[in-house]
């Protein structure tokens, strides 16, 4: 079983290059982000026709989650649970979706930016992680795989970037940040990616600007953190880096990890 995750940055505008990517590459289940859509505007006909079966999160213009899979999509749940029993105000950005397919228990995750820090967009960031956080650990209970897969917008460390020094005062690389990811991991979740190439540069995402694909100035962010569970059944994790190299492309490409399932 083959879970990949992809933020497409506007479903619309990636469409074409989305959907021949799910034709060459095939994977079980696409977890995508930034889709940019409502739901009622997600073209779910061009994916449903080739066979695939589509729930989306959505939100005009910004944010969105989205699975397309090979397989039924049930037990679906959509956006975090709020903390302390529900004396958060409702979160009203489309960040998570969250259902069972083929015995996995899988999220899509579009984890806040953050940007500019300190301020209100990095409170908002912290604030999302501890639900995060909470949402984990609850998980881990169900005793099942679970692939938390997404654009998490944080760089766990200074190898996963190409220079470090010039994020040094962005939101991805604070202490914070990194901090909160660790206590997911801490929870007992693995960092996929890095259990199969536990050193050196696996980037993800790449800037439009200043040449940085054709230097390859990367960042890693979009990460698949597996219960032990999943863990158990892992046989292969890496970064796709085609999707990102064609034109009209998203600036991540594709991260897939594939599960003895």
């Amino acid at each position: 079983m083959k879970i990949a995750t992809f933020n497409i940055n506007g479903v619309k505008a990636r469409l074409p290059r989305l959907l021949e990517w799910l034709d060459e590459f095939s994977p079980d289940v696409a977890c995508l982000q930034e889709i940019k859509s409502v739901d009622d505007n997600f073209p779910r006909m061009e994916f449903e026709e080739r066979g695939w079966h589509v729930e989306t999160f959505g939100q005009k213009a910004f944010n969105g989650v989205a699975f397309i899979s090979k397989h039924p999509i049930e037990d679906i749940h959509r956006a975090l649970p709020a903390l302390d029993g529900g004396n958060e105000e409702e979160d009203v950005q489309a960040r998570y979706i969250e259902a069972t397919i083929k015995g996995v228990r899988i999220a899509s995750i579009y984890l806040p930016n953050g940007n500019p820090q300190p301020g209100p967009k990095f409170d908002y960031k912290i604030s999302w992680m501890d639900r995060l956080i909470k949402r984990a650990e609850y998980l881990l209970s169900l005793e099942m795989p679970v692939v938390l897969a997404g654009d998490y917008n944080v760089i766990p460390h200074d190898e996963d970037c190409h220079n470090p020094a010039a994020w040094v005062d962005d939101a991805l690389t604070q202490p914070e940040s990194r901090q909160r990811l660790r206590s997911i991991i801490n929870l007992g979740y693995l960092d996929a990616l890095r259990q199969i190439k536990p050193t050196g540069a696996a980037y993800s995402y790449w800037d439009f600007q200043r040449g940085a694909w054709q230097k390859d100035h990367g960042i890693r962010i979009d990460h698949l953190l597996l219960s032990p569970q999943a863990a158990d059944i892992l046989k292969d994790c890496q970064v796709d880096r085609v999707p990102r190299g064609k034109e009209k492309s998203s600036d991540h490409t594709p991260v897939w990890v594939e599960l003895d399932v």
